[in-house]
């Protein structure tokens, strides 16, 4: 490995003179005599660090060890292969020049003196002295390229500096860099949970306007069905009444009320379709045996279905019971198979299978129940895309032309299994068919429950109630008159009261009174808090509660108080009242105070 060159070491860092005195060092050359020596000793007594070397090769080695500048007689590089120098001065640095004092004879300037020129073109920095000359003038102009040394040195430092503070400057900006790199990757890390933060709030906020525009559809058609009800109550009612007052030969008159009787019984099927969207109809939820209920179906849907579609049931052995209401099953099954027929206008197949599943497989019911049943409606038909499949059981949407269909089938069978505490979950693929699940708990009731309630589903022999006075209480005048003349047409009395506060003020007057007869939903008082205010004023009052909402069923009246659903003909009327009145034994919910009435929870609607 070579020495370093002068032109590479280093100055202090403050840019002062180098501490390095062959830095600082003048370097004689002079091949004549004792020149040399002189020339060194008169530069040393000026305080100027000087050595004599011997020969161009003596003075490129020192050179390379470091010098501050050269004195070199013009003699010594008379004949001489300049090329090796020629080559190290080529090799310095941007900032370092190296200076020489060249010692020319008298007369042998640049200007009189080619040889000189020749040097000047080699060496570069050069200043010329000629000889005689007094030490003093030597000792100047070495000083003089001593200090151009010094400021070659400050250069270097500044340039050193510089090329540390851009060293310095690249480590900052690839610190930068990556930094901003990070920085960039944690802000897209987070761009992209928010991103996924808002589309799961936007999803959420769709749900919970979805929910909140079928709540708001469902209290307004429960409200609508209510009302209809009403209405319904006295079509039915006077028709039942005009139909036995007519003569038994007037077959076209009692064609004529049958037909609007079958008409009003198929407003009253539309109001309990209303009614079960809404979730608000009275449902009698019991233990039921669904196989056998599908099996008893089969007739019925396969008339529904039509020759083009093939039926198959497919039932897992001992199945439980579930416990809901076999009347509005039925329907929601019909309803769902009649859906499946109509998405297979080409014919197709439709798989009914019955199956158990546990409650974890059931995340949207958060486990209510124990077990719970499955009713699996599978049809092969044209299926849904899943803007269509997001709407299925909105109320009054359908994909029929208009005519064909009120929209309210999948709505009413999702919203009666929700009211008995299951759910209702649709998939569909377009051209694979679509498979409607009716999810529903299952049954569970004490050692002989079942037996028992087989018992008390056997009536026993129709007794006819004697004459009675009964308090009818309505906010309804079209429903209280034709109730009020079915109960005279039947042989009782009848007091009528609009309010509860004014059948409280009757019983208060003392009015002979064998049986109360309430709506439930009435503004005020509900028929729930008549009953239990009456009862108080005459203990044992029989009472029965008349309504089409749900509200007789969640738990704000006893289980087995009597009850009316409306809209009723006059021989449900006559029947309930019977129930109630006739002496001896009677069905469960028939007869004496109601253990329970005094205690149960009112609602106010």
């Amino acid at each position: 490995m070579t020495a370093p060159t002068p032109f590479q070491a280093l100055p202090p860092a403050n840019g002062a003179a180098p501490a390095d005195a062959q830095a600082e060092r003048a370097l004689v050359l002079a091949p004549r005599g004792r020149d040399a020596p002189l020339a060194a000793a008169l530069l040393q007594e000026a305080g100027i660090a000087a050595e004599p070397v011997g020969g161009v090769s003596a003075l490129l080695a020192a050179m390379q060890g470091g010098a501050g500048l050269a004195v070199v007689a013009e003699e010594a590089f008379r004949d001489v292969d300049l090329a090796p120098l020629a080559a190290l001065l080529a090799e310095q640095p941007p900032w370092s020049d190296f200076p020489f004092v060249l010692l020319t004879g008298r007369g042998g300037g640049p200007e009189r003196n080619p040889a000189a020129v020749r040097l000047w073109g080699v060496l570069g920095n050069v200043s010329f002295l000629e000889r005689p000359f007094h030490p003093t003038t030597l000792v100047s102009v070495v000083r003089a390229a001593l200090r151009g040394r010094h400021r070659q040195y400050e250069a270097r430092a500044r340039l050193e500096e510089v090329r540390r503070g851009e060293e310095a400057l690249q480590r900052a900006n690839a610190m930068l860099e990556e930094r901003v790199a990070e920085r960039t990757r944690a802000l897209s890390e987070a761009y992209d949970l928010l991103t996924v933060q808002m589309a799961e709030r936007e999803r959420v906020e769709a749900q919970l306007r979805q929910s909140q525009k079928v709540e708001a559809i469902g209290q307004l058609t429960g409200g609508v069905a209510h009302d209809f009800n009403n209405l319904l109550m006295a079509v039915l009612g006077n028709l039942s009444l005009l139909r036995k007052r007519l003569p038994p030969d007037d077959a076209r008159s009692h064609r004529l009320i049958e037909g609007a009787v079958q008409g009003a019984q198929r407003g009253a099927a539309l109001t309990q379709r209303l009614l079960a969207f809404a979730r608000r109809q009275d449902l009698r939820p019991e233990p039921v045996d669904l196989a056998a209920l599908v099996e008893g179906m089969g007739d019925l849907l396969r008339r529904s279905l039509g020759p083009r579609v093939e039926l198959a049931v497919e039932a897992a052995a001992g199945l439980p019971k579930a416990m809901a209401d076999p009347n509005q099953l039925e329907l929601a099954l019909l309803n769902l198979a009649v859906n499946a027929r109509d998405a297979m206008p080409e014919g197709g197949r439709l798989t009914i299978r019955l199956d158990a599943v546990a409650p974890d497989a059931v995340p949207s019911l958060a486990g209510t129940a124990a077990c719970y049943l499955r009713l699996r409606v599978a049809d092969t038909g044209t299926g849904m895309d899943a803007a269509t499949l997001a709407r299925a059981v909105e109320p009054f949407f359908s994909t029929k032309p208009v005519g064909q269909g009120t929209g309210l089938g999948l709505s009413m069978a999702h919203g009666v299994a929700r009211q008995l505490g299951g759910d209702l979950r649709l998939s569909s693929t377009p051209g694979e068919g679509t498979t409607a699940e009716l999810l529903l708990p299952a049954a569970v009731a004490g050692p002989g429950a079942e037996a028992a309630a087989e018992a008390a589903a056997v009536p026993g022999p129709a007794t006819a109630a004697p004459p009675s006075r009964v308090l009818l209480v309505d906010d309804d005048p079209l429903i209280i008159r034709s109730t009020a003349d079915m109960l005279e047409d039947l042989g009782h009395t009848v007091l009528e009261a609009e309010s509860g506060a004014k059948a409280l003020a009757l019983l208060a007057d003392g009015a002979t009174v064998d049986l109360l007869v309430t709506d439930y939903a009435m503004p005020g008082m509900t028929g729930l808090e008549v009953a239990l205010a009456a009862q108080r004023l005459r203990p044992g009052l029989q009472v029965v509660l008349a309504s089409g909402f749900v509200d007789l069923a969640n738990g704000s009246a006893p289980a087995d108080l009597p009850r009316l659903t409306k809209p009723y003909r006059q021989e449900e009327l006559a029947r309930v009242i019977d129930q109630v009145l006739t002496p001896g034994p009677r069905r469960p919910g028939c007869g004496g105070t109601h253990p329970g009435l005094a205690d149960a929870g009112l609602a106010r609607h």
